[in-house]
């Protein structure tokens, strides 16, 4: 349990903001789809679903981009680090 602690508090940021979006895109989602179906238990469970696979993709997406800005920042200061001779 210490680790999921660890990582969780880790990537704090990351995590506020996937369940924001998740909040959002849960609700916008509940909207269209009873839009697009006009039944209500339709839409919550589409609702629910969609956005959860989502929320998971979006906390590795940003991930991803973190580590992409890391090794793009660390080969910047590689390649401007005088030659030792």
């Amino acid at each position: 349990m210490s680790r999921l602690r660890h990582i969780a508090h880790g990537n704090r940021t990351t995590l506020m903001k996937t369940a924001t979006y998740y909040v959002i895109h849960v609700c916008v989602a509940a909207v269209v789809a009873y839009l697009v179906t006009g039944n209500l238990r339709a839409s919550l469970t589409l609702s629910l679903l969609e956005p959860s696979v989502q929320a998971v993709a979006f906390f590795f997406h940003e991930k991803a981009w973190a580590r992409a800005l890391a090794r793009r920042a660390h080969a910047s200061r590689s390649s401007t680090l005088p030659a030792v001779a």
